[in-house]
């Protein structure tokens, strides 16, 4: 990736309201718990006409009571080797502390470009008490308040000139982003790290453990987009965490703004109330999607037939939306994981293709012509004429007839049915308007 900024620190020190106010986002989740960021999480800023990418870490911990710091700090030295300039954040009211100097040891030790900066400066009282982080030896620590935003003009005009100029980064407004959705662990973290065969997400058999919704930029395999690992969505009434809460929102946040949602279904627990709930969401928002049955190594005594009942039973439950492709393996094997890419690059295709409109007509309507509409109270309902709306989310389609107000819910699924036997629109959700001619 190209000019990397990571930002590092102890935990509670305000990394992660850094990283939001510079990317001007509210993409990590910010409270007062300590330890509530725990992956790496990448956005991308704009300063001056110039952009960098910045990575948000977990806090840097030593000898405490948390079973992920080991997994943490491995996280948080994989932002460090990446990384061109790094961030070291520290808490200007506490002054410095034991942990403060270690991770300024190992700091140095990376011979990359340190900025020290000074946060929770908030008045120019506690801006004059930066001074004292001069003792650390990483040079000029700069003064900044993550939460109004003041120094932090001064701050990116100095990553900027630490920052070697290169050339334009490619757009990639349009690459595709896919997001892992599911219960929690349901094993989407392992997916995602299977698949980009690294550790970029943290993975334990204790449900919750990722919190943000991490983007992962895959491209491999002739395949080129945004891979989203997603905290596990639960029931309403059993969120009652502050930091769960917010995973939630972001996960659903992530689904809105996906083109593509793999549902993954745990092989052991078959489909549940939650994936039921969670497939709704996705059906509201007009996604796209690929089911993942994971886990499907740890199922005794597999064949062809119950292969074919257990695809079936998630068909029923999932109706009347029937048409998408359902994938059995395991993530912690790597078994089928490259055919849920290939199905999901598919079915993206299937979302953005535009069919002709004398194509159309030459094919739907000798079918409606055999199988017309019901009449209704003596009234004959002719449809005339079939054109694909543009520019549109999901195909989109308005069929021009007389007396649209009389179409029924039944034909509608018909001719949608027609559509699906005649082209390719496996896994995304279409439009059918009906029009006065």
């Amino acid at each position: 990736m190209k000019k990397l900024v990571a930002i590092v620190g102890r935990p509670n020190v305000g990394k992660s309201t850094l990283f939001n106010r510079l990317t001007q986002s509210r993409q990590a989740i910010v409270t007062e718990i300590a330890g509530t960021t725990r992956d790496r999480q990448y956005g991308k800023v704009f300063w001056n006409g110039r952009e960098f990418s910045l990575v948000d870490t977990g806090g840097w911990i030593v000898n405490s009571d948390d079973i992920l710091e080991d997994e943490i700090n491995k996280q948080v030295n994989i932002a460090v080797e990446e990384a061109d300039v790094i961030l070291f954040v520290v808490d200007v009211r506490n002054g410095i502390t034991d942990l403060d100097t270690e991770i300024a040891n190992m700091l140095r030790r990376s011979n990359k470009p340190v900025v020290v900066v000074s946060n929770k400066a908030d008045n120019f009282e506690f801006g004059y008490q930066s001074a004292e982080f001069y003792a650390l030896g990483l040079g000029d620590p700069f003064s900044v308040s993550s939460i109004n935003g003041s120094g932090t003009g001064d701050l990116l005009d100095h990553i900027l000139t630490l920052l070697e100029e290169g050339g334009e980064e490619e757009d990639v407004t349009d690459i595709p982003k896919i997001a892992v959705v599911g219960r929690p662990n349901v094993g989407k973290s392992s997916f995602v790290n299977a698949l980009i065969g690294e550790e970029r997400n943290i993975v334990t058999h204790i449900a919750g453990t990722t919190r943000d919704s991490i983007y992962t930029r895959y491209n491999k395999f002739g395949m080129d987009f945004y891979l989203i690992d997603t905290a596990g969505i639960r029931k309403k009434g059993k969120v009652n965490e502050g930091p769960e809460y917010f995973s939630v929102i972001r996960s659903i946040r992530v689904i809105e703004n996906a083109d593509v949602c793999i549902l993954m279904i745990d092989a052991e627990r078959g489909i549940e109330s939650q994936d039921l709930s969670i497939f709704s969401l996705i059906q509201k928002n007009k996604k796209g999607l690929v089911v993942f049955v994971n886990k499907w190594d740890l199922i005794e005594e597999k064949d062809s037939k119950l292969h074919k009942e257990y695809e079936n039973a998630i068909r029923q439950r999932l109706a009347p939306f029937t048409d998408f492709p359902v994938i059995f393996g395991s993530a912690l094997s790597k078994q089928r994981l490259l055919k849920v890419m290939e199905a999901s690059k598919e079915v993206y295709r299937n979302r953005k293709q535009k069919i002709p409109t004398a194509k159309l007509n030459e094919v739907l309507l000798p079918i409606i012509e055999r199988t017309p509409p019901p009449s209704n109270k003596g009234k004959y309902i002719k449809i005339k004429y079939i054109t694909q709306l543009p520019n549109t989310q999901i195909p989109s389609f308005v069929f021009f007839c007389n007396l649209p107000q009389w179409v029924k819910e039944p034909y509608k699924r018909f001719l949608e049915n027609q559509m699906r036997e005649n082209w390719n629109l496996t896994g995304t959700p279409i439009h059918l308007f009906f029009r006065e001619k």
